[in-house]
């Protein structure tokens, strides 16, 4: 069993165990006394805790798991499925945003648009990608290359992993609301198809700005919801003290998602999440990805909008 790293109080019983058996490994060692049957109980032990453990997380658990700061983001994807990629820049009118990036990349051979959200992974590259936090202008580029596949042809895939758009007035100005409603209206009808997959965080429209497609996914330990447990803690009891209450009305996990028919399917993680083993985490998206490129492409593009339209026409409960 690979050694999990903790960082988070809900995995202390982990860290607990795995200082009990490098105690007795010490202890052994130093005595040439045979432990080995001590050490196998503990192994045992570690292993089923750690098993119990990451199958029952709870939503605040899974929001915690989805901010880790070594959990991989669009880039580090990118660089893992795709054979190469090719950055474009701008949204042709205000400026180039880089809380979303994008750009022709091929896998397999076959050529794709990605486009995702990047936090950036220390201070310094937080605050250049502002903290995956988009600008109108961001969600404008974003349209502006799925455009671009469309002429080309070529299937759009998309990261989701934001705390939110940007909520500065300057942002508002420039016509927040308007930039991401015109992205829901467009990438409903784009001629293509389109694969989403929330990798980390997915909040409010921020997240949905980039999230209509036929196929919509979530990594096992991640979250997607109308609002951050934080802000709605915050709305609702005046303080940030409830956010793990927050967490669990919110059905904000893939498991709530998945079971409300929101999305389309969980991608397993590995165990103890996505950080603890990025490239098993690369591997098994690309698999998915290929697999869904494969049968999408197959389909007629106006039976493809229609099944896209149908889908998201379903969701949730109208009474008449």
């Amino acid at each position: 069993m690979q050694q999990i790293k903790t960082s988070f109080d809900f995995e202390k019983p982990i860290a607990d165990l795995v200082q009990q058996i490098e105690k007795v490994k010490q202890v052994a060692e130093k005595t040439k006394v045979d432990m080995s049957a001590t050490l196998d109980e503990l192994d045992g032990k570690l292993d089923e805790t750690t098993n119990n453990l990451y199958k029952n997380l709870t939503g605040w658990n899974k929001v915690q798991m989805s901010r880790h700061p070594d959990r991989p983001q669009t880039l580090d994807y990118i660089n893992m499925i795709c054979d190469d990629f090719i950055e474009m820049h701008g949204d042709r009118t205000v400026k180039d945003d880089k809380a979303i990036v994008g750009g022709f990349a091929t896998i397999n051979g076959q050529t794709v648009m990605v486009i995702g959200h990047q936090k950036g992974k220390n201070t310094k590259e937080r605050q250049f990608r502002n903290f995956g936090m988009a600008n109108p202008e961001g969600y404008r580029k974003a349209l502006r290359l799925m455009r671009l596949a469309e002429k080309f042809n070529k299937p759009v895939i998309s990261f989701i992993d934001t705390m939110g758009a940007y909520p500065g007035l300057e942002a508002e100005e420039r016509g927040q609301g308007e930039a991401i409603a015109r992205n829901l209206l467009e990438m409903s009808v784009l001629r293509v198809p389109i694969i989403c997959i929330v990798v980390g965080e997915g909040a409010s429209g921020g997240a949905l700005g980039i999230g209509i497609g036929d196929k919509v996914y979530m990594l096992e330990h991640t979250w997607y919801s109308v609002i951050s447990p934080e802000s709605c803690s915050s709305i609702l009891w005046r303080s940030w003290d409830f956010k793990e209450k927050a967490a669990e009305c919110l059905k904000l996990t893939s498991d709530d998602m998945f079971g409300n028919k929101l999305i389309d399917g969980i991608i397993p993680e590995p165990l103890g999440g996505a950080h603890q083993d990025p490239e098993l985490m690369g591997k098994t998206l690309k698999e998915y990805i290929v697999k869904d490129l494969a049968t999408l492409g197959k389909l007629k593009t106006d039976k493809l909008i229609e099944q896209r339209i149908e889908k998201f026409c379903d969701m949730g409960v109208v009474n008449e």
